[in-house]
């Protein structure tokens, strides 16, 4: 199922939650909604969903305007962050809910439900109590629940948001693996942008109800299309052009003239420790496991250096003086803030 929203808005009152969203998911894409709290990005689901309304533009599901139509007829199920279970029904008797609503046979739903128990690895426990579930065997119960409908649209909502940081890598692989095998078009909502990196085959960023820029994990990291897309995806330094130039850790280097009231920027992987270059001084020192994190003053400018662990030579503490060099080719333009929104297709 293909999802094409046209210049959608969402009013409350006065008050704009979504501004002019135009977006393409495509059919059986992972598509992830990332932004901060408070950005539009789970209106813009629930506008999806049907469960909120929207003010002006349309919503298409392979090109037929489901503007209008409610939830309950778009084929859409959704995953919410509180799970939303039945805690009086076991994990059979909730992920059934839906069949029995639609009155299908007892002997086809005990059929598709162990189907469905199979699937999100939950088989043997189909009469144990929701309320005696680990945090992350609700979330399959949920996403069982969900998948059992045969919908043609997958929408999680902050899905992992309750759970703790081990248990939400191992349950945002079970997803992604999941909607591959499906292959349901799916809408992931999440404010983690490792998270966000880790499971979508695109991802669009939000800000103030308005879509950023939209593309592939490596294209929104490596190739930001304004300093907040930059600054959300991970660390970045950044460095200000005069006319159409940036010094950069003592080199001068001519930047793009589209880019003209924008800044030149470099991930802290791409800044070396190295026998000549500019100098800096350690500020603060982050083990990190495989990475070394450093904060340095290079002649009065804050850098941050990211470096393996198991390839730094030397390892710095904080006081110490260091060269720095960089790669130049990593060298990304980036415009100043959010002047350019965009529409992304």
């Amino acid at each position: 199922m293909r999802i094409e929203l046209i210049n959608v808005n969402k009013f409350y009152r006065e008050t704009a939650a979504i501004k002019d969203v135009s977006l393409v998911i495509e059919s059986g894409e992972m598509m992830a909604l990332l932004g901060p709290s408070g950005c539009g990005k789970s209106t813009l689901l629930r506008m999806i969903a049907g469960l909120v309304d929207v003010s002006s533009g349309q919503v298409l599901f392979d090109e037929m305007d489901v503007s209008s139509l409610p939830a309950q007829k778009r084929n859409a199920s959704m995953v919410f962050q509180s799970y939303a279970l039945f805690p009086h029904m076991n994990v059979f008797e909730n992920i059934a809910f839906g069949l029995k609503i639609k009155k299908i046979g007892k002997g086809e739903i005990a059929r598709r439900v162990a189907n469905i128990l199979e699937i999100v690895e939950l088989s043997g426990l189909g009469s144990r109590n929701v309320q005696e579930l680990s945090g992350g065997q609700r979330q399959r119960v949920a996403l069982g629940r969900a998948i059992i409908m045969e919908p043609d649209i997958l929408l999680l909502d902050e899905p992992l948001s309750n759970l703790d940081e081990k248990l939400r890598v191992t349950m945002r692989q079970s997803i992604k693996k999941l909607q591959r095998n499906l292959g349901i078009t799916s809408v992931y909502v999440t404010h983690d942008q490792e998270e966000a990196m880790s499971i979508a085959d695109r991802i669009t960023v939000m800000d103030m109800g308005r879509i950023l820029q939209t593309g592939t994990p490596k294209e929104i990291y490596f190739k930001p299309q304004s300093r907040f897309v930059a600054e959300f995806v991970g660390q970045a330094n950044f460095f200000e052009r005069k006319g159409d130039r940036s010094l950069i850790l003592g080199q001068e280097l001519v930047l793009p003239a589209s880019f003209m009231d924008g800044y030149a920027m470099l991930r802290p992987e791409n800044i070396h420790f190295s026998e000549t270059g500019i100098q800096g001084c350690v500020q603060l020192k982050e083990e990190l496991g495989l990475i070394t994190r450093y904060q340095i003053d290079a002649t009065g400018h804050p850098i941050i250096v990211d470096a393996l662990s198991t390839q730094v030579q030397k390892s710095y503490d904080v006081g110490e003086t260091m060269q720095l060099s960089f790669d130049i080719d990593a060298v990304i333009p980036v415009q100043n803030s959010h002047e350019n929104w965009r529409s992304a297709r």
